[in-house]
């Protein structure tokens, strides 16, 4: 079926109209093939009319051109309990030029299910009227399985939720970024979320949907929050939902059961990314010891098509619980009790060994080598070797979040920064841009360190950098690990600050493959330092850039031995002893670059 070209009236609609249908199954479909093409072509619909409404339910748009080829359309219909007709609209403004057609239209799975014998199975329910034999997961989960209404009768309306008359007894979380929205009909953006609820299969049923659009940002939060219930053990409280995620940005979507109130619980389920646009029903078993609630988190993606629905929300063989969830203390046990020092007669251009009272210069503290018996010279600085393991920065740290103040987690929440991280908790897919295995152990339970590119904006950078170094040797050089795998791979710099001066070491910029990749940075002897690694953000979050097994070698500074130098030894101005074999050799190893003199 195509339309011909009739220019006799300024606006024109050309409309091919259905049967009248009596009824449809809860699993039913309509999938046809359509042409649009052409310069102007215009825009095509297809509508739902149903018998006792008078407002029609957009089931499928056609905007534009879509060029020389014939597309699939698959619509969901679901259960429709009344008489109703499907209508395809082609309208015209004005100029019309192309060819619009519809092929192959095809219902599938729309039949009520047939009538049993008999249903004995404990595991099945047998429909009232229809005599349809049906699962007895079914039950109760806001949708007419048998097509007589019976699987839905005498249910609990605590333990179901259809959002026809507001949020029942769900309610909105307060910790998170912004709510869940109670909608009809298609969301604000077109080319994402529903077009219809799932309850009714028209625009005027109610469901929530995340809206993704500005003020809203990626990776804020909108979580719905179930009421408690009372422990289920053998996996006997089951919970249905229906979900909706349809455009090119759509994120996450996540599920958590929680036994503690001030906690975001332990994960049951999650999905990423666009899934179509039609509803799907997910099932979980919730087993628990204790009193637990569920919350629905959905996550905003890199741009306004990302909306998510949700409909139809319900639980069997759960009963609800009448009082509070615990509370953990996030607060600190203990005081911190400042450090004292033992009596010592040490100035203050010097450094007091804790154990001993010992005095050393200034300069050999933060200079890897302990002066001090106790090695407290050297305990607030930045480890030599450093894996990340057991969650340990190893003095490495961040001065752009160590200058905010007030509410930290506030200020961090979605900023651009340096993380630890590991294989083991990452997402499906998120290997695809951030390390599956870290270098230490090579397997997804080591740590490393990593800038979340989830967060921030394009070209927004982030610095970890050492506390002050006082003092390094001639052949010092700093070795390391990175990684830089991702479609949108910023860049990493390894610069060195002194004073307010800083100068770019090191830079690798752009994706690198997905393994580990070692880099070598000399130092050589530099006093009064910070070594900074600086990553920079891409365009989008599919480029995250780590590191792993940063090394200092052989960065100690030279020592003046309490004797003379050895006919092997070359008696550098300065009073150090070096090695004869290095004379020459273009390397500073006296520190003072006598050794390279060329009146030797």
């Amino acid at each position: 079926m195509f339309i011909l070209k009739n220019s006799s009236s300024i606006s024109q609609i050309a409309r091919l109209r259905s049967p009248l249908f009596r009824q449809t199954g809860s699993n039913c479909t309509l999938s046809f093939w359509y042409y649009n093409y052409g310069q102007s072509v215009g825009a095509a619909e297809m509508q739902l009319l149903v018998d006792g409404l008078k407002q029609p339910t957009v089931l499928w748009r056609a905007y534009y051109n879509e060029g020389n080829q014939w597309l699939k359309a698959v619509i969901q219909l679901g259960r429709l309990a009344h008489p109703f007709q499907l209508s395809l609209d082609k309208i015209s403004l004005g100029f019309y030029d192309g060819v619009s057609a519809i092929d192959d239209i095809t219902f599938e799975n729309c039949a009520l299910p047939s009538p049993a014998l008999s249903c004995d199975s404990p595991n099945h329910f047998w429909c009232r009227d229809t005599k349809a034999c049906i699962d007895s997961l079914l039950v109760c989960d806001l949708v007419d399985d048998c097509g007589d209404g019976s699987d839905e009768d005498n249910c609990n309306p605590d333990l179901q939720c259809n959002f026809e008359n507001g949020l029942c007894n769900w309610e909105q979380d307060v910790e998170d970024d912004f709510d869940w929205i109670r909608i009809q009909g298609p969301t604000p953006t077109v080319n994402t979320g529903p077009l219809k609820d799932h309850t009714t299969g028209t625009a005027r049923g109610h469901y929530l949907f995340m809206e993704s659009s500005e003020p809203r940002q990626f990776q804020d939060k909108a979580v719905l929050l179930s009421p408690l219930f009372n422990p289920s053990g053998n996996r006997t409280c089951i919970f249905r939902f229906h979900y909706h995620m349809f455009g090119k940005q759509v994120y996450k979507l996540s599920v958590f059961q929680r036994t503690v109130s001030n906690t975001k619980g332990r994960l049951l389920w999650y999905k990423f990314g666009n899934q179509g646009d039609r509803w799907i029903r997910q099932t979980l078993y919730i087993c628990t010891s204790r009193p637990f609630q569920i919350l629905v988190k959905g996550t905003v993606g890199d741009g306004f098509t990302g909306d998510i629905g949700l409909d139809d929300m319900s639980f069997l063989g759960c009963t609800l619980y009448n009082g509070n969830l615990p509370t953990i203390s996030t607060t600190t046990a203990g005081t911190s009790v400042p450090a004292t020092f033992p009596m010592n007669n040490c100035t203050e251009e010097e450094f007091v060994c804790r154990a001993s009272g010992h005095c050393i210069q200034m300069i050999q503290k933060c200079d890897f080598r302990p002066d001090c018996s106790d090695r407290s010279d050297e305990s607030a600085c930045v480890i030599e070797v450093c894996n990340f393991e057991d969650k340990n920065q190893c003095g490495w740290y961040q001065p752009d979040l160590e200058q905010m103040s007030g509410n930290y987690s506030m200020h961090t929440k979605n900023i651009f920064k340096w993380e630890l991280g590991r294989g083991a908790n990452l997402y499906p897919g998120q290997e695809k841009h951030c390390p599956l295995i870290d270098h230490t152990t090579c397997t997804e339970e080591g740590w490393y360190l990593f800038a979340d590119s989830s967060n921030g904006e394009f070209g927004h950078t982030v610095d970890i950098a050492t506390p002050v170094i006082s003092l390094t040797g001639p052949k010092c050089k700093i070795v390391f690990w990175n990684h830089m795998n991702g479609s949108t791979i910023g860049s990493l710099e390894v610069l060195c600050k002194t004073g307010n001066r800083t100068s770019k070491l090191w830079t690798q910029s752009g994706s690198q493959g997905p393994q580990w990749n070692r880099a070598e940075v000399f130092l050589g002897i530099r006093s009064n330092f910070q070594v900074i690694f600086r990553a920079k953000r891409g365009v989008s979050y599919m480029g995250d850039v780590a590191v792993d097994d940063i090394t200092f070698e052989d960065c100690s500074p030279l020592l003046i031995p309490g004797r003379p130098c050895t006919s092997e030894e070359f008696t550098c101005a300065n009073k150090y002893c070096i090695p004869k074999d290095n004379l020459c050799d273009f390397v500073n190893d006296c520190a003072d670059n006598s050794d390279e003199s060329p009146t030797i």
